[in-house]
């Protein structure tokens, strides 16, 4: 039979933005349940080294990081849920939501911590390589390819800053775009065309990832040029697809405030969005940073920003309990 669980903090994502609004949560009395999603963990699970969070002088692994903040948020008090919402109401606190399972959670305060995708090319070889050569973040893995030779696929703001990043790194980056001109910003494009280190290809679409599954990782990118149909192979140590990412915002539609690319708007500087009593964390708002740490920080935010905002429940319900 369905269950309803009922508690003053509920956290929808388990990702590091999840997982610390939970541990910050649970330490300030909140009872947190973190509701898992259909990703327990998440972009960090299907992450192999992690180099560039901080506390851990040598490489660590993503699923790892991921099961120590988990543990962590348990240790202190949170129930954590294997369930997947379908439903939500954010009509007004409790904030409900329904789960595949047939389970009902409300919360006194509402913690969106759903995440984003990176968008794939979906071409053979991008899933057998992901790890050992492509990838969906410059900033992430960009340091493992120290004066290697690489590539960036795309050609919007994002591609243009992966590829200017990667210049730290590497002296030969080449951009891969499918059209004739970018989309990005002219003061991205002045950079990019200015830098002596990236030269671009244009007209010339990924058709497939291609190297030794063996060990090897990645050597080639299989191109096709979209005006004349010719083939080539691009030599390469390493791949980094950039069109952009998907926040986990379907559930949200109509009832939360999106932009235009369906990010959660919270208001400048914090986690609060629209609706009084609901935050949102971790790259499901942040578009611009998408890291670990980053994520983790926003997730504080949002339980600390709860706590202050159940406290002033409190106390009006307290004052008016004195006044009658």
């Amino acid at each position: 039979m369905a269950t309803t669980h009922k508690t003053r903090m509920l956290i929808i994502g388990s990702g590091p933005a999840g997982l610390s609004a939970a541990i910050y949560g649970a330490r300030a009395g909140m009872q947190p349940i973190v509701v898992q999603g259909l990703q327990p963990g998440g972009q960090l699970t299907i992450t192999t080294d992690v180099e560039n969070y901080p506390g851990f002088r040598d490489v660590i692994q993503g699923p790892w990081l991921m099961q120590e903040m988990q543990a962590q948020a348990e240790h202190v008090g949170t129930r954590m849920m294997w369930d997947t919402i379908l439903e939500v109401s954010l009509d007004g606190s409790p904030f409900r939501a329904i789960g595949d399972s047939g389970d009902v959670y409300e919360g006194d305060v509402l913690v969106i911590a759903t995440g984003a995708q990176a968008k794939w090319l979906g071409v053979p070889g991008e899933v057998e390589f992901s790890g050992k050569g492509v990838s969906a973040c410059a900033t992430c893995d960009g340091f493992f390819y120290r004066g290697k030779k690489v590539v960036v696929i795309g050609g919007g703001n994002t591609a243009v800053e992966e590829a200017l990043y990667l210049t730290n790194h590497s002296p030969d980056v080449t951009l891969i775009h499918r059209r004739d001109s970018l989309r990005a910003e002219k003061i991205l494009q002045d950079r990019l065309f200015a830098h002596p280190n990236v030269k671009v290809l244009w007209n010339k679409a990924v058709e497939s990832f291609s190297g030794d599954l063996g060990g090897g990782g990645l050597q080639a990118v299989e191109l096709v040029d979209t005006v004349t149909g010719e083939k080539s192979s691009l030599a390469t140590d390493g791949a980094f697809v950039a069109i952009g990412h998907a926040p986990a915002t379907e559930l949200f539609k109509g009832k939360l405030e999106l932009d235009e690319s369906g990010y959660i708007v919270v208001q400048p500087g914090t986690p609060t969005t629209a609706i009084p009593g609901v935050f949102a964390c971790g790259d499901v708002m942040d578009h611009t940073y998408r890291q670990a740490v980053t994520a983790a920080g926003t997730g504080c935010m949002a339980a600390l920003d709860a706590e202050r905002f159940l406290a002033e429940l409190d106390f009006a319900a307290h004052q008016a309990e004195a006044a009658e």
